[in-house]
């Protein structure tokens, strides 16, 4: 306990660990001393930065055809067992009316890269949700394209972007995907996304066939590069139309560890309790709330299309309404001691930004009265 404290510590004042102290620290996932340090370490830093509130994101899964041909993914192209399907824009605006009408306040657009929707499509997409819902927050997670592509979707209004780098040893990335995919061009993507200024999430998958202790130190580290405002991890687990469905799953206790780890190392950062983990475990996402995490995602696809957004098999709520999900994870946040917040919920780094412009804008209007009063003065 002792040692798992002082590595703890470390973390939270340096954010970094030598290779060793990794190594130790993740090879020790299943000792129960261990476990329960960092929980309450992680907890405590959670606490601190963002209380008990728990985001909450809206879900739209408006597609599920896909160019690519990753190993580990049920909706890769070469899968000719899966329905495809696509939602229009006028679809997409309807989930987020209903979002909008549960409570919701940040939509997720989410989809494989399907070259169908051009970048006119997707802004046009995304400016209509800007329009009509001016106070949200849009995050767009469509894949790799190309800067000027981001920085066109970031005009039109959104202004969040997720994209797991999934590992970052490109060794490992060509395990998981075909040759014509770039771990090079995949990090180049999420820098020119921050650059642009959204805000970024990344994130891997934990227990991918052929990950080592070696990888996931490469991934916390790359994660330490970025600053990314959003860390999305969860279990690898397996679907039965992909080269790699004879893999086991990941371990689920190992993807605890990380999310506490990566709480210690980001304490600003919004982490999702991810559906994986709810799949993994009929508890998982509370047990990842307890581990760190503070957003969880219940979705607002229409339910005649969610059975087929299935990147992995088993994927828990296909069929419950976007009412009952919402309903259903707010009953679960609550048993876990924390409480649903319906507001964008910025990461911690901009709000304290907000919160700073707010304040020399303040400045400003109270200077530029004092001034106005000493002029009547002297009038």
């Amino acid at each position: 306990m002792k040692r798992s404290l002082e590595l703890a510590e470390k973390l939270i004042h340096q954010s970094y660990l030598e290779k060793e102290e990794y190594m130790e620290l993740l090879g020790s996932y299943q000792d129960k001393e261990t476990v329960v340090c960092l929980g309450q370490e992680a907890a405590r830093l959670r606490e601190k930065y963002y209380g008990n509130k728990v985001y909450m994101r809206g879900l739209i899964e408006f597609t599920n055809f896909c160019k690519n041909n990753c190993y580990y993914c049920g909706i890769r192209h070469g899968n000719r067992n899966l329905t495809r399907y696509r939602l229009s824009g006028k679809e997409i605006l309807a989930c987020c009316e209903e979002g909008y009408r549960l409570g919701f306040r940040t939509f997720v657009l989410q989809g494989g890269e399907d070259p169908y929707y051009t970048d006119g499509m997707i802004c046009e997409i995304v400016s209509a949700i800007r329009r009509q819902f001016p106070a949200c927050a849009i995050t767009l997670s469509i894949g790799e394209k190309s800067k000027e592509s981001y920085r066109a979707y970031f005009e039109a209004g959104a202004n969040r972007y997720l994209l797991r780098h999934e590992t970052a040893n490109a060794a490992h990335y060509r395990r998981l995907h075909p040759a014509q995919m770039s771990l090079q061009r995949r990090k180049q993507c999420l820098f020119d996304l921050k650059e642009i200024g959204y805000q970024v999430g990344s994130g891997f998958m934990v227990g991918s066939p052929g990950q080592t202790t070696d990888h996931l130190i490469e991934d916390l580290r790359f994660l330490q590069q970025l600053q990314p405002d959003m860390i999305g991890i969860g279990p690898y687990l397996t679907h039965a139309d992909t080269p790699f469905s004879a893999y086991p799953d990941g371990s689920l206790a190992l993807t605890l560890r990380l999310i506490a780890v990566l709480r210690l190392m980001f304490p600003g950062a919004l982490i999702p309790a991810t559906t994986a983990l709810g799949t993994a475990h009929p508890n998982g996402r509370e047990m990842g709330l307890r581990a760190g995490a503070n957003v969880v995602m219940p979705n607002l696809s229409p339910v005649a299309v969610r059975k087929q957004y299935a990147l992995y098999d088993h994927k828990i709520c296909t069929g419950e309404e976007a009412a009952q999900c919402r309903g259903c994870l707010e009953r679960r946040v609550q048993s876990a001691g924390y409480r649903i917040v319906t507001d964008v919920g910025d990461a911690k780094r901009v709000q304290d930004a907000a919160r700073r412009d707010g304040s020399h804008r303040a400045e400003k209007v109270d200077a530029g009265e004092n001034n106005q009063a000493g002029k009547a003065e002297c009038e």
